[in-house]
């Protein structure tokens, strides 16, 4: 029960990368591989806020959820528009948007270096044992899970109760016929990638509050989220946070069970699965 509560807890954050990247690549179909070190920056900035002004790192979303937006509005606007703009084709605008995020990832890892150093950095925020069905956990993780429910939670009815929800819908099914019924698609996407960034980030501050990081990590957050993405069915919401509830609870059972040091080669044995068996993903059609 300990393992299936922990992996749940893990999971429930990692839900949010994955939504980040589902709104990313989903509608935008932007594949973006800069995604982890959008969570490693909202992690530093929770850090600094919680070091440095010694106030809760959940204060540092207000800051840092808008500014990710923004920032990720600007490099859809500038950087990647042109890219669609030429593509002649999905296949083309995704090597051209994986190209291009791959550098991208690399100048945000040296100017997180520059900025912050190499080294690792926690802290302890609400380190403490908070009693489930009799056992402990940290409260921290706890929080982190009920805040990530509440974001998601909030955007799954954004997605599937508001106007502008049913616009993103509309382009991630069909960017052409949605133009046919007069929705901005640019600018629906440009929207739906700021998004995605904003609520990564978010996700790195929940994240900083329990687990290790460094400057170079992003690269490990990127690959789960891809997993997750893939494993639900790219676009697919529901199927996002089913399938990082899954990755918590494997990587929980591989790092309690066997070592802690595999559990990465456990998430990567699982997407190797989901690809031969499931490709289409848990609630993707396979394609005819």
């Amino acid at each position: 029960m300990e393992i299936v509560i922990t992996g749940a807890l893990l999971g429930a954050t990692y839900s949010l990368i994955a939504m980040g990247l589902t709104l990313q690549y989903g509608v935008a179909r932007i594949m973006n591989l800069a995604n982890g070190e959008m969570v490693v920056a909202g992690a530093f900035a929770a850090f600094w806020v919680f070091s440095a002004r010694q106030l809760s790192p959940f204060l540092a979303a207000a800051v840092v959820v808008p500014a990710a937006f923004a920032l990720n509005w600007l490099v859809y606007r500038y950087v990647l528009r042109p890219l669609v703009r030429r593509a002649r084709n999905r296949g083309m605008l995704e090597v051209d948007s994986i190209l291009a995020t791959f550098g991208m990832s690399f100048t945000l890892v040296g100017l997180m270096l520059l900025t912050f150093g190499g080294g690792y950095f926690t802290y302890s925020y609400l380190a403490e044992p908070f009693p489930i069905f009799g056992s402990p956990f940290g409260l921290n993780r706890v929080v982190a899970c009920l805040v990530s429910v509440a974001v998601c939670g909030l955007l799954y009815w954004g997605l599937n109760g508001t106007r502008a929800g049913m616009a993103i819908r509309a382009v991630a099914v069909d960017p052409a016929a949605a133009e046919l019924v007069a929705i901005d698609v640019s600018r629906v996407c440009a929207f739906a990638f700021a998004l995605g960034g904003a609520v990564t980030a978010a996700a790195g501050i929940f994240l900083s509050t329990f687990l290790t990081m460094d400057a170079s990590v992003g690269v490990v957050f990127t690959l789960k989220a891809l997993i997750i993405v893939i494993m639900g069915g790219v676009g697919d919401v529901r199927g996002a946070i089913i399938a990082a509830l899954i990755l918590g609870l494997a990587e929980t059972v591989v790092a309690s069970l066997i070592d802690p040091g595999l559990t990465l080669a456990a998430a990567y044995l699982l997407f190797v699965l989901v690809l031969l068996f499931r490709p289409q993903g848990l609630f993707g059609t396979r394609q005819s």
